[in-house]
Order: structure tokens, then sequence, then C-alpha cells
């Protein structure tokens, strides 16, 4: 009987599955697809260069295990990577790999003389051509940063804040993929295929933190290694005075020092035309001689408006990893990191009431408990509830005012006529249940907590356990008219609040 490859890979799953845990089966086997099954060699594509290694180098047992169980002693695994996802005109662009292949340095780019064969080589191009060839230069070479007091010797060069550490990076499911990608870039700076990193996410939600946590591991592990911060912004202000003060050969010197180049922000080298062939030449000179490139964005590349084609092209050369906002675990767990750092105890349930009244970002999470700390500090007053609610009245967005869980939990077991804390407990009796379940009906419809939060509030339970009362609610509302009506009573007392 012949096999196709979807049904043989989907049975590769299951081995697998039974063998690593579910968060890590889910971030690394289900992006992928079966593409190929041809004289028992299984071809699987994988979204990057990235996934590649790092099955390669976690899972490579296990994959191994499942094709020898699927196709036998003679079954081989090869990888389709996708190395440029395409566009509406053209197919994306894949490179095929067997498994267990060995390490090797990163792959050869165009010289800055070559990237421009279509044209007379420009004087960024001359700059950056003449820096590469020129003797290393002096300890006297103007440095275009200002050294700033107060800092650190050993990071007086590199511009990193020394407080970015990955220990104190919390780690949840909005950023797992990125700290990953961003610990094996520290541990292996420019010897892995994600050269460049590109960390893309919107505003606060701790890319900085990240890529300079990246850059203070490699300062700590590699102290030969000369790391470089700097936002965009920066990099085209000492651009622009290097040309003013004509000392742009003082500029490319200085830059192709650089082991490790960590470039903050790049959406704002948008629309200036000469900073990006200069940071274009200086990027094919690090990258090629194997120096590390990470940089952050507020988008995706693909949505980088007023980036030159070439320049956007490099940007996919490695990993493209996001950061979302943080869900009410990281919340809570950043909440928690923060004010022990700080040496503050503050209850559990103050913990949770600020982790579902700030659900933007981290540093509006951050804002909200220093300015908790110092109202604390300021009244001479233990930090509970009640002053959490008054002390931040103006800051966050007063909950109570809302069909918040607490309301909705409230008004069920008045009206079904159970005391309140069985709602959160174990019991299994007729009333509580419906109660139970009907509550967590509403919750899920009025507020936007994911279904582990919910179970959260009820007791620890889980998200499968709000799945079940939701669908139950949702039968006997079209199955039985009196509960029909026990719903559009509650739902009126909810749409007054």
């Amino acid at each position: 009987m012949l096999k196709d490859c979807r049904t043989v890979w989907a049975n590769c799953l299951r081995v697998i599955k039974a063998n690593i845990g579910e968060q890590s089966f889910k971030t690394w086997f289900q992006p992928i697809v079966p593409v190929q099954l041809h004289n028992n060699v299984l071809i699987i594509q994988v979204p990057s260069q990235f996934f590649y290694e790092w099955l390669e180098e976690h899972y490579v047992n296990e994959l191994k295990k499942a094709i020898y169980q699927e196709l036998g002693p003679d079954g081989r695994l090869e990888y389709s990577i996708v190395v440029d996802q395409g566009n509406a005109q053209t197919k994306p662009r894949t490179l095929n790999l067997p498994t267990s292949r060995k390490a090797t340095g990163p792959a050869p780019v165009a010289t800055p003389a070559a990237a421009l064969a279509d044209g007379p080589m420009s004087s960024s191009a001359r700059n950056v051509a003449a820096a590469a060839a020129a003797p290393a230069p002096q300890a006297t070479l103007r440095n275009p940063f200002e050294a700033s007091k107060g800092i650190d010797r050993n990071y007086l060069h590199s511009q990193l804040n020394h407080s970015y550490t990955f220990e104190n990076y919390i780690e949840g499911d909005c950023n797992r993929l990125s700290r990953s990608a961003g610990l094996a870039v520290a541990n292996k700076p420019g010897t892995t295929s994600f050269n460049p990193l590109m960390i893309y996410g919107g505003v606060g939600l701790g890319k900085t933190h990240l890529v300079q946590a990246i850059g203070n591991h490699i300062k700590a592990t590699n102290a030969d290694k000369f790391v470089l911060y700097v936002s965009a912004e920066k990099f085209t202000n000492q651009f622009i005075e290097s040309l003013r003060s004509n000392a742009v050969q003082d500029f490319a010197n200085f830059y192709l020092l650089v082991d490790i180049l960590i470039l903050d922000d790049v959406q704002f080298l948008s629309g200036k035309d000469k900073t990006q062939e200069m940071f274009f030449h200086i990027f094919n000179h690090l990258h090629q001689a194997g120096k590390q490139i990470v940089m952050t964005s507020d988008r995706p590349p693909r949505d980088l408006i007023g980036l030159e084609d070439r320049l956007l092209s490099r940007f996919k050369w490695g990993l493209t990893a996001d950061l979302q906002s943080p869900d009410f675990e990281t919340r809570m767990a950043i909440i928690q990191n923060k004010m022990q750092q700080d040496g503050i105890d503050i209850p559990p349930q103050v913990v949770e009431y600020l982790a579902h009244s700030v659900n933007t970002n981290v540093r509006e999470l951050e804002g909200v408990l220093i300015s908790l700390v110092a109202q604390s500090s300021l009244n001479r007053r233990e930090i509970d509830l009640e002053m959490a609610k008054q002390a931040l009245r103006h800051i966050i967005e007063e909950v109570e005012a809302e069909v918040n869980i607490d309301y909705i939990q409230k008004t069920c077991a008045e009206y079904f006529g159970v005391p309140l804390d069985l709602l959160k407990a174990k019991t299994r009796k007729k009333e509580v249940v419906t109660a139970r379940q009907v509550a967590m009906y509403f919750v899920k419809e009025h507020t936007t907590h994911s279904l582990k939060s919910i179970g959260h509030h009820f007791g620890g339970r889980d998200h499968t356990t709000v799945i079940h009362s939701v669908q139950t609610v949702s039968d006997l509302i079209d199955s039985d008219k009196s509960f029909r009506s026990t719903i559009q009573e509650l739902r009126k007392k909810f749409a007054g609040k």
C-alpha cells in the first residue's frame, strides 16, 4: 500500500507528541508542512533556517525515531526551508537540506563593490570599502558616541544598560520564540543562521530589553567582542554629523570595528536614502565578516515603508520573530518579578487586580507599579487592594465600572442562590455547577480574558473545563426554553451595568 506524505507525517507527529511537552510540540512541530514522500525520503517544509537548526539541535532524536517507526531503517528526512516568503508576484523561495547537517559558517554575501555592479560605486560604498581595506584603526580613532557620565566603564563603548538581562526578562507564550532566538544568538554570535535577527512588535513590549539582554550576555561571556547598541535615530544623526564635518571615513571605520551591532527601531531609517545606503554597505561588510547583526522594528520587514528593497531583502536573510502583548499569566509574573527586585511584598489579589487592569504593554504596567510604590511610600501605608484602586484611579481604566469577572460571579451566585465562594470550589452539586457554567459563559462573552485566565478565576480550572461550560450553556439555550429565559434575564442585568 502506497503511503501519502501527509499520512506519514501525521503518524510521525503522534510519535513525537508522546515524547515532548505540549508547548514545545505546538511551537516547533505544528507549523511544519509535509511536502513530498519519494523513495522513502520524507520532505517537510519549515518556516525558516532557525526552525531547521533548532529542530536539528534539540529534536533530531525524536525525528529519527518517528521516521524509523514509519518508514523503516531506510527512511530518511529532508527539510525544505523557506528562505524568502515571496509576495503576490513571486513564489516563496526554499532551500532543501538533509537532516543532521553539520553547522557551517555564515553564507557569503556580495561585497560592497559587487553589490553595486549595476552602476558606479557610491561614496558610501567607497568609504566602507576603504575602511575595510585599511589597517585596523588605532585607539585614537574618534568614537562617534559621546561618553556618558556615571556609566560602568565596561559598558561605555557598547552603550548598553546592564540592568537588561535574560534573567529579568519574563518568558511567556507572547515572547517565547523571540527569547529563544535571542539566547541562541547571545550564546553563538555570528555563527548561527539567524543573522540578522529581527525582533518586531508594538510599543512597550520589551524589544529593547531583549536585544540589550543579548548584548549584555555576549559582553559577559565574550569579553573580547565589541558589542554596540545604537538607535536608528542616533545612527542617522551620527552619519549626518560625519557628513557635515567631512569625517565619513571615521564613521565607517568605527562601525567596521563592531563585532555585534544592535540597531534599535530600524523603521526610523525610512525615507533617509543616504543613511540607508551607508547602513546597507556596513551591513554587507559585517555580515560577510561573520559579525552578528540584531535589529528591532515596530512592524515586520514586509510592512516597512520607505526602506530600499535591497535592504529589506537582507533583513529576511536570518530570522524575523515577533513580540505580542503579554497574556494575563505573563503580566502577573512580570509584576511579581518587578516587586521582588524592588524588595516589595504585595498581596496576590493586588497582583491580580493590576494584571487585569493593565493589559496593553509592559512599559505601561511598569509605570503603574512605580506609581503604586510611590503612593505607598509617601502615604506610609502598606499596599492593599483598596489602596491600589484609590492610588491608580486616574492611571488605569476603572475596572469596577465594567462588567468584570467579580461582578459576573457575584450576580450569578445571587441569581441562583448559591454562596459565591462555591463557584471557585470543587463541589459538583448541580445548582452550583449550573451557576458556575453560566458565570463562565458570561465572562467569555463580556470580557477579553483568555480561557486559561477564566479557569484561573474559577478555582484554577483547566481551559478545557471553560470550553465545556460555554458549550453546555450554548446548547441549553438552544434546547431549553426555560433556561433560555434565565440567560435573557441575566443578560439584561449585565447590559444595564
